[in-house]
């Protein structure tokens, strides 16, 4: 059956007479398209007044509608407003979907999964800034069970749903975690003692470059590229770094500047400043430079003070359009080094917390593959 038989709205909002100057900070929710993400309507401090919103009665929403955007780059995000909410309004991006009598926490799945998405991109018009009209909207072909079985599937998708918003609680707690205790550790706000409970020595301000070797990459004659793994890989900036672990996507048989496996890479030119790790022995291009450690210090600690430093970099970026940093900022970069024991105390706790990331990551990425197949053999 088409979608527009088993609804009793289809429609969309508008952005206010007066734009962002009529939003206010409490009043009514206004739901924009980035406000759909993950399958969820994360709410921010857009709102407008009460009265604003009476007068834009036929974009209400309300409890258990269905969300979806219909244009831009967002095209195709959906989710169910919760039962726990009480009234919003939406702008000309989102449409609201609003069932009859089937369940909406049935639907939104078969729209989020590959078969729903396929579906909206297949009704987009338009040749510049693609989107879906109501008359496509209504024209989605769905194949429904009874009620009774959508609910039953519904309960399951919703308990996976939960589990994965609680895992991405659980994953944001400990990223929140780390961002605090590296302010208090690079700041010196909390120092950890020795062995005997003795405070540690003063640090000492010093250069990037006088406590490590800094390798400024050179790009290779682009006619030795390849996707043949003929050389070795090919590191040129940050299209080459997934997860800040290098992830090369060519190889050069005629290789420049050399990193090697263990050495954290530092973008050069835009992005400035985000630091990783290189998982291979490379030859790195002109957007990044190598960094390795001096023996008076500790690599990991290192990594985590640039990590901690990457939002100032902005300081040092040249150029209006292509920003970039220089080989002589980078190694004149002024930082501050404890004695070893304290740098390696340091580098192991940010270390343990990374660790317990990346591993509730992996649970969180189960769950997404869980709630996939799910979503594949559920809507065949």
């Amino acid at each position: 059956m088409k979608l527009v038989q088993i609804t009793s709205k289809i429609g969309s909002g508008k952005t206010p007479k007066g734009g962002e100057e009529v939003y206010t900070n409490t009043g009514i929710p206004f739901i924009r398209s980035q406000n759909v993400i993950n399958d969820s309507l994360k709410l921010d401090s857009t709102h407008i007044p009460q009265d604003l919103h009476e007068s834009m009665n036929g974009s209400k929403v309300l409890p258990n509608d269905i969300l979806l955007n219909i244009t831009g780059g967002s095209i195709g995000r959906s989710c169910v407003v919760p039962e726990g909410f009480n009234e919003g309004n939406v702008n000309q991006h989102v449409s609201i979907i609003r069932l009859k009598n089937d369940n909406p926490r049935f639907l939104q799945p078969i729209l989020s999964s590959w078969r729903g998405q396929k579906l909206v991109f297949q009704r987009m018009t338009g040749s510049g800034r693609e989107g879906l009209n109501f008359e496509s909207i209504k024209g989605f072909k769905i194949n429904l069970p009874s009620v009774a079985e959508q609910n039953k599937i519904a309960s399951l998708l919703t308990v996976l749903d939960e589990r994965i918003q609680t895992q991405n609680k659980i994953i944001e707690d400990y990223k929140s975690l780390k961002k605090g205790m590296m302010q208090k550790l690079f700041s010196q706000e909390f120092r950890f003692k020795d062995e005997s409970g003795n405070a540690f020595p003063n640090w000492k301000e010093t250069t990037l470059g006088d406590v490590s070797v800094i390798t400024m990459g050179q790009s290779p004659d682009s006619k030795s590229y390849n996707i043949d793994m003929k050389g070795i890989p090919l590191i040129q900036g940050n299209a080459d770094i997934l997860n800040r672990i290098s992830n090369p996507r060519q190889w050069t048989d005629k290789p420049t500047k050399i990193c090697e496996k263990g050495d954290l890479l530092l973008t050069v030119r835009a992005p400035v400043g985000a630091i990783s790790k290189s998982n291979h022995q490379a030859c790195i291009g002109r957007g990044v430079c190598a960094i390795k450690s001096k023996k008076t210090t500790n690599q990991d600690y290192i990594y985590q003070l640039l990590l901690w430093f990457e939002p100032q970099w902005v300081n040092f970026e040249q150029g209006s359009t292509f920003t970039a940093v220089s080989g002589n900022d980078i190694r004149n970069l002024k930082i501050f080094i404890p004695s070893m024991s304290e740098q390696n105390k340091i580098a192991a706790t940010l270390s343990a917390i990374d660790e317990k990331i990346k591993l509730e990551l992996g649970h969180l990425a189960i769950l997404k593959i869980q709630k996939q197949y799910f979503l594949q053999n559920l809507f065949i």
